[in-house]
């Protein structure tokens, strides 16, 4: 049971203080009565909320898939720079969304933005190893080597250890990346070590979730039922 007030502003389409106000003037319906007041506490998935006449359209959690550009920041908010959340419409960004995990700044593709707090635990959590695939290009000749170094696993010369990971050469300075955790510019520095610096990165998959081929660069769309299913199997 929650406010209904809360309810409404989570859909992000009006605010609390709007909430009021719509009340008073007889707008929003609950199972076919007028709303008594912003604080009746209803079940959100069982009452029917009407807007204006309207369904109120009301979803628990909100998942959406972001083709992230480079030059956009993964973060909530930040004063000088543009972040993921800015490339989205008010309605979503007032749904408490946020990047699970991050990408640098100069690195494009996949970004799931959720509020639902407990898969972005599962997602992220070194425990579940959950599985996530970069393609990248770099300066310099891929050999056999150094994939049979990142599937031993490595240690760099700053002391970072990292887990065995993949490295499927697709040319001499093409490869795709499967990494089991993400640490700070795991792929780079990892690339680095082996005198192969990153001049291009995109991460393509995490988990079951892969990025929509047909999402062009700054879009974003809602995930499907069924890949937010997958998620959380």
């Amino acid at each position: 049971m929650e406010r209904l007030d809360k309810i409404i502003s989570a859909t992000g389409k009006k605010s609390r203080r709007e909430v009021k106000e719509l009340i008073r003037q007889g707008r929003i319906m609950v199972d076919g009565k007028a709303a008594a007041a912003a604080d009746m506490k209803i079940d959100p998935l069982k009452a029917t909320i009407l807007l204006d006449g309207a369904p109120l359209g009301y979803e628990k959690f909100t998942y959406v898939m972001l083709h992230k550009p480079a030059g956009v920041l993964s973060a909530v908010e930040d004063r000088k720079q543009k972040t993921v959340l800015d490339l989205l419409p008010t309605e979503l960004k007032k749904r408490g969304l946020s990047p699970v995990g991050r990408l640098d700044k100069d690195t494009e593709g996949l970004l799931l933005l959720t509020n639902d707090g407990e898969l972005t635990h599962r997602l992220l959590s070194p425990k579940y190893h959950v599985d996530k695939v970069y393609y990248a290009r770099v300066e310099g000749c891929l050999e056999p080597s150094d994939a049979e170094a990142f599937a031993a696993g490595m240690v760099l010369d700053d002391g970072l250890e990292c887990l065995p990971a993949g490295l499927e050469i697709l040319s001499p300075n093409e490869a795709l990346v499967t990494l089991r955790e993400g640490k700070f510019h795991q792929v780079k520095r990892m690339l680095a070590a082996r005198g192969k610096p990153v001049q291009y990165l995109k991460r393509l998959q995490m988990g079951s979730l892969k990025l929509d081929e047909q999402l062009p660069c700054g879009a974003y769309r809602p995930l499907r039922a069924e890949e937010v299913e997958a998620l959380r199997q």
